[in-house]
Order: structure tokens, then sequence, then C-alpha cells
């Protein structure tokens, strides 16, 4: 007897149904074919052990299963409940009729319990293109794949469950989720906020531009001045996720199984902080099977790069490409994925290798030439990537000790926000682009222009300050930016005047 059982396969951050054919027949062999690997291999002693349990029977003939596409390798070990299911119906033990109408996925205990799986969002949304009525899964994940609408989502703890359900002998409750009402019940909920900062106005200024254009920013000064806790905090000005990025995003954790299966949808913007000692594979991703990185993790976030110059330099140096493209393609013999790696980089670093260059109090002990050798550390492509370069002073008693209450998040936040949807504004006619950090050269040409006192200005700047070419059109953008937190349509000079101040790195004076 011919039966079909259906589940999927996760290629990136999409996902492809895997149609599984059971046919038992007159003989004594077991055969898996369809480009099976070692975990969906080793399949048949789980399955074995979980039927028995169960109070049902493995088929005493020969059974041939075959997983289509058979192009497409099949990977983990996910596959056991659709596979436990065809042996059964092939084999008359479960009624066949519904098993076309429902996506299953799953990983078998021996007693037949069921354990949580990776990717069940991208799942879910292709079985719903399909045309599945439904979709029986871990009960873990069933909250994730519950988001998905016009889809039945049963989320099961046995293989019993499931075995009766598709008799017709009892049915699972179905798990519903409210999706827009949970994603915006939660949406503004964050534990921390920027008024626990004391001082560092100008820095505090500095993250609000960065977050109202999406541009990429370095803090540098000397340890414990308070780089990390404002970085932490960037996330918290941020404007909040739209239902289609936290789709999005939600699919990338998912699939990297760094998702909460007790939630059904992320509502926060990521926030990943790297160790420097990670390795190149582990920022944008990689592996023998391709597996999204940190940068595709901080997707619609922020990725906080600590102590920057001591990362290694090829690890820094592949950043350069996903920075420009928003995205990484991983390419590897057998298989090539895409990952979306839409990010804000902030990143921090100490003046100098002792770390008190320019402090007020502490002096520098560094030998002459040390402190440019440390900067350069950093490659000037990669700084060229970086909008605003801001120097972070350590907080005097006086501002600690304070009881001054302070700006908090949401107050920046709504700034924010309205910076941002005068770029949604601007750039509608342009896919792909949503924050002045995006614009091209011509783009910046076309909204970018200055009156002649804003010229003079920024030509006394390059020309005293010593800055570079390619400081010129990263000026320009965040001098774009500022004017939009001012809510003002044309780039005045004082405008441009507070751009030039974030170019610390620029100088060609710094450090020497």
């Amino acid at each position: 007897m011919l039966v079909k059982t259906y589940g999927s396969a996760v290629q990136g951050i999409d996902a492809t149904t895997v149609t599984i054919e059971v046919n038992v027949s007159r003989g004594i062999s077991f055969h898996l074919v369809g480009l099976p690997d070692s975990a969906v291999k080793e399949s048949y002693q789980r399955i074995d052990s979980a039927i028995r349990t169960s109070g049902y029977e493995m088929p005493h003939y020969k059974t041939v299963i075959n997983m289509a596409p058979a192009d497409i390798r099949k990977e983990g070990s996910a596959y056991d409940l659709p596979l436990a299911m065809g042996i059964l119906g092939a084999s008359g033990q479960v009624g066949p009729g519904m098993l076309k109408d429902y996506l299953m996925m799953g990983e078998l205990s021996l007693d037949g319990g069921l354990k949580p799986i990776r990717g069940v969002l991208p799942i879910a949304i292709q079985a719903r293109k399909e045309g599945f009525t439904g979709m029986v899964l871990p009960a873990r994940n069933a909250r994730e794949a519950a988001v998905v609408n016009d889809l039945e989502v049963y989320g099961v703890d046995h293989i019993g469950q499931v075995t009766r359900f598709f008799n017709g002998q009892a049915s699972p409750a179905k798990t519903v989720v409210n999706t827009r009402e949970e994603f915006f019940a939660n949406l503004a909920d964050h534990e921390m906020d920027f008024a626990d900062v004391k001082g560092q106005q100008s820095v505090k200024r500095a993250l609000e531009v960065a977050a109202a254009g999406s541009h990429n920013i370095i803090m540098i000064g000397s340890p414990g001045a308070g780089k990390t806790m404002l970085a932490k905090r960037l996330p918290t000005i941020l404007p909040p996720l739209t239902l289609h990025e936290a789709l999005e995003t939600t699919k990338i954790h998912s699939v990297a199984g760094t998702f909460d299966s007790e939630s059904s949808l992320m509502t926060r913007r990521p926030f990943r902080s790297p160790h420097h000692t990670s390795s190149n594979v582990a920022l944008i991703g990689g592996g023998s099977f391709p597996q999204p990185g940190e940068i595709s993790l901080a997707h619609n976030g922020v990725l906080f790069m600590d102590e920057l110059p001591e990362f290694p330099r090829n690890v820094l140096e592949v950043m350069r490409q996903p920075l420009e493209e928003r995205s990484i393609t991983i390419s590897r013999s057998k298989t090539t994925v895409e990952y979306p790696a839409n990010f804000m980089l902030v990143a921090s670093m100490n003046p100098c290798p002792c770390g008190y260059y320019n402090h007020p109090e502490k002096e520098c002990v560094c030998p002459p030439g040390h402190i440019q050798r440390y900067k350069n550390r950093i490659s000037g492509p990669l700084l060229d990537r970086i909008d605003l370069h801001t120097e972070v002073v350590p907080v005097n008693y006086d501002e600690l000790s304070t009881t001054r209450e302070n700006e908090t998040s949401r107050e920046v936040r709504e700034r924010v926000t309205q910076a941002r949807q005068m770029q949604t504004e601007r750039f509608r006619d342009y896919p792909g682009v949503y924050s002045n950090a995006q614009m091209t050269s011509k783009m910046i040409h076309h909204y970018c222009q200055i009156d002649k006192a804003g010229a003079n200005l920024l030509k006394k700047a390059m020309e005293s300050r010593g800055l570079s070419a390619r400081a010129y059109d990263r000026i320009l953008k965040v001098s774009r930016t500022i004017a939009d937190l001012n809510q003002s349509q044309n780039i005045q000079a004082f405008h441009l005047a507070e751009a030039i101040q974030y170019r610390s790195l620029d100088r060609e004076s710094w450090g020497s």
C-alpha cells in the first residue's frame, strides 16, 4: 500500500515541502532513499521503538520510503514524525484519508514523545502557501507556527495523540495566537532605559542621530566610561519593529534555534554582542550545512562589537560586503544560501592600548607610535563604513551623584520614529532603501544639497581637520539625518557643523 505524508526542508530562511512516499509490499527489507543525512537514516531505530511503545507494530514486510524532491538534502531528526505516520498509514494501522491535508514535523523519543525542532515559522508559512489544512508539531513549537493565519496548528506531546487524531478517535486542542494583539502588547517592553545613564549628553545625542538614520557608530573612550552601558540601551530608542520585520527576524532566529519556544513572535529588536574571539564563520554564518551568523541574528537590530581592535583582522574584513549589501550569501559545493543582514553596527574601542589617552585625570603610558598602530588594527575600508565616531569621556562624581531625572528612552524614541517616517516617505520610490544610511552617491547628490554657507563650512573643515574624501559623503548623510530630527526639509550650516564633529578618527592629528 502506498501512502504519502508531508514534511519540510529549510534552506536559508525559506522552506521547501518534502513529500514522503511510503510503500509496504511483500518482502522483508527496509529502504530509505531521497538524499537523507545520517540523522535521518538513524530514524529507523527511534521510529521502531516509538511505534512499539505506543501499542503499534512495525510492518514485517518490504518497506520503501522515498523523500522527494530527491535532489535536496534532508537533514536532522525532525522527519521522524512524518516518516512514522507514513509507515503506520502504509501498513493500515492509521487511516490515510487525512494524511494528505496536514504537514508534520517532529523528533521522536524512544517512548514516543515529541521533542521541539528548528525552523518552524518558515515551514508554517510555506505550508499555508501550498494550501495545507494544518500542521502537527511538538507542543513547544505550536505557538510559533500559530502566528501564521488560516492554518490549523496542533501541538502534541506524544505520537499516540497523532495516531488517534488521524484515526478520528480524538482531536488535540488547536493552538490559536492572536498575532497582532500579542505583537502590539509587547512592542515597547524594555528592561533598560536611557534614563539610567548619568551624564554623557553628547554621546546620547550621537546615538540618537545614529538610530534616526540607521548609521553605524563607533565609541572611543577609556575603560569604565560607559560605552557598553550606552550600547545596550540603543535598541530602546530605535523605532518599534513592524509586523513584517518581526516575522522576518523571527524566521532567522527560528532557523538558528535561538528563538524562545514559549513565545510566538519576536517583538524586540535583536541585540547581538559577539566576543572578540569569535571566528569569521560565527560572525557571518556558514559551516558544512550553512547556518546564520551573528550579523544575520542582528538583522533589524544592533550588532555590538566591544573592543573592536581586539577582533582578528580577517574577522573584521569579512564584514565589509555585508555592511554595504545588507545581506550575506554563503556558497558551498552543494548549496548556496542567502541570509539577510540589515543591522546597525555599534562598535567600541579604547583610545590606546593602555586605555587612557586623552583621559582627564589618568596619564597615558603608551610609547610613541603605539596609539596609531592600535588604531590601524581597524582597516580604512571598514572604518569608511562607520558614519559616526564619538569620544566617550568618563563621568565625574557630581554627574554620577545627581538626582536630576534624565530623558527617557520613550521620549528619544518618539523623535527617532518621526525622523524615520520622513525617510520612509522620502525613499518610497526606492525599493530596499529605508534610511539615510542606505543612500547611494546619486541619492546623496539629490537629497543632501547644501547652501553656500554650508559649503564653505564643509570646505574649511575638510582642509583644517585633514578630513579625507571618504568622509565627505558620510558627513552629508549624517547632516541629512540631523535635519530630519529637527523636522527640517533643508540642511542648514548648523546641521553640518554637528555632523562634522562626529568624525573624530578621520582627523590626521588624532592619536599623534
